[in-house]
């Protein structure tokens, strides 16, 4: 992470000029196997339009408006030429040629190196799991649109402190879209910065009617087993799958057990397991009786204490941890119980694994590769309020996957440019073009989101020469 160490200002010489060519450069050196994968399949004006797309949407920052295709239009030519570019951008999504797959292949091929990076280094490769939703609550037209949970509405539902009579009542469903997505990330925070390795959108209902039956309907258990299965035939057993709460249940446990995936779950306190004693017993007799999870661990004493800094609430905190050898009452896989306690009336961490936990190092190992897992909240974070996510307006479902997975091209660039290896470039990128001030501003770590607005700023300040792309026309 990099801070703002003195004060500065926008450069008046070469130095913006040469960040922004820098910065252009690296851009165009990540996705240039995506760019000559698509000149083979499309006319190179369309090829260009894509390259000065990705560089739109890093540019433009307006949550509401981010991704209107008239709005990106004035950004690929100029404010002038506003109506071309988006002429531009809509026979690009049109195009029969291709695919919002290729680049899903794209971002999984950089995920497969860096898994590999992880390897060389002997880190331990996690793979996050988690699910959300776009939310459309204004539209009513677009393909696809499927009733989602709205958490907004449940953000404005909480009671807030100083103030009384928040509405109550049942959940607000709103028009959306499902949500899953996957990131690959090492077990220790030096390791590197997240990778997204999938992100895939899909619907309940099949047309714009609103009907539940249709070619792109699907639910959510059928999105997750194929999910695992491409990633149990491409990675196998190389890789631990880390997944929340949601995914709690014997179902999604069968399915672990089915292809034997090393995984690590969080369990609810009220779900029921039962103790494992494998000294003789028959199986009746093991069997026992089935409790629920905070049953099993109350009164057992903790193997060790750790003082530990929460990046989530930015405080420390003293964390108690001990593990059980459990299975679960249908199932006769053996597993592993993980309790972490923080204390201070907080609800304990009750992380089930199939990994061995013998002792307290494995168990800390669980533990950490856990709370990596805030990771992939803030990428959903990050993708819905700077990168205007749900602000598309495209009516065609094919359209909208294409635009989506280009702004998760773009999200994918900018994690790469957290590496530590480019701590100088980003630093002094953030010190001229993103500059805050005061003591705060100066001791908290950047987040993803300023060296948004930095990037974004320069590329403003030094646009690019309008010169010819080294592509080949393919007609």
């Amino acid at each position: 992470m990099y801070t703002n160490k003195d004060n500065g200002a926008y450069p008046s010489g070469p130095v913006g000029i040469v960040l922004a060519a820098e910065m252009r450069a690296r851009l165009h050196r990540f996705v240039s196997p995506l760019l000559k994968d698509l000149d083979f399949r499309l006319d190179s004006r369309l090829v260009q339009t894509f390259a000065s797309t990705l560089e739109a949407i890093l540019v433009f920052r307006n949550r509401a408006m981010g991704l209107l295709l008239s709005e990106l239009g004035a950004y690929i030519l100029s404010p002038t030429k506003a109506p071309a570019g988006t002429k531009r951008l809509s026979n690009l999504f049109r195009s029969q040629k291709w695919t919002s797959k290729l680049i899903g292949r794209f971002l999984w091929d950089k995920a497969d190196r860096r898994l590999k990076e992880l390897e060389a280094s002997r880190e331990t490769a996690l793979v996050l799991w988690d699910q959300s939703v776009l939310e459309k609550p204004e539209s009513l037209k677009a393909e696809g649109l499927c009733a989602v949970r709205s958490s907004k509405a449940a953000r404005l539902k909480r009671i807030k402190p100083g103030f009384y009579n928040p509405p109550g009542g049942r959940p607000v469903f709103v028009p959306g879209f499902e949500w899953l997505a996957l990131m690959l990330v090492g077990v220790s925070p030096s390791s590197g910065p997240a990778q997204v390795a999938a992100m895939q959108w899909w619907t309940k209902r099949g047309d714009k009617r609103g009907d539940k039956r249709g070619e792109q309907a699907t639910d959510a258990r059928s999105i997750q087993r194929k999910a695992l299965a491409f990633c149990m035939q491409e990675w196998r057993r190389r890789v631990l799958h880390v997944f929340d709460r949601g995914y709690a249940g014997h179902p999604w446990l069968a399915d672990l057990a089915f292809y034997k995936t090393r995984f690590v779950l969080r369990w609810p306190n009220r779900y029921h397991l039962q103790l494992r004693c494998d000294q003789g017993r028959t199986l009746a007799e093991r069997r026992g009786e089935e409790r629920p999870a905070w049953e099993l661990a109350r009164g057992k004493k903790a193997w060790d204490k750790k003082r530990l800094y929460d990046t989530h609430t930015k405080d420390r905190r003293t964390i108690s941890i001990l593990a059980l050898p459990v299975w679960h009452p249908i199932m006769m896989t053996p597993l592993w119980l993980v309790i972490a306690r923080s204390g201070g009336g907080r609800e304990p961490w009750y992380l089930l694994t199939s990994e061995k936990v013998e002792n307290k190092e494995d168990a800390w190992r669980i533990y950490f590769a856990y709370h990596r897992r805030w990771q992939i909240e803030m990428c959903f974070r990050f993708n819905k309020c700077e990168l205007a996510m749900e602000s598309p307006r495209l009516w065609k479902w094919e359209a909208r996957m294409k635009m989506l997975h280009m702004v998760t091209l773009v999200h994918a660039f900018l994690l790469m440019l957290l590496d530590p290896v480019l701590h100088a470039l980003i630093q002094q990128t953030l010190r001229l073009f993103c500059h805050r001030t005061g003591k705060r501003g100066r001791e908290t770590p950047a987040p993803l989101y300023r060296l948004r607005a930095a990037l974004s700023r320069l590329l403003l300040a030094y646009p690019k020469l309008p010169v010819q792309m080294s592509l080949q026309n393919s007609g």
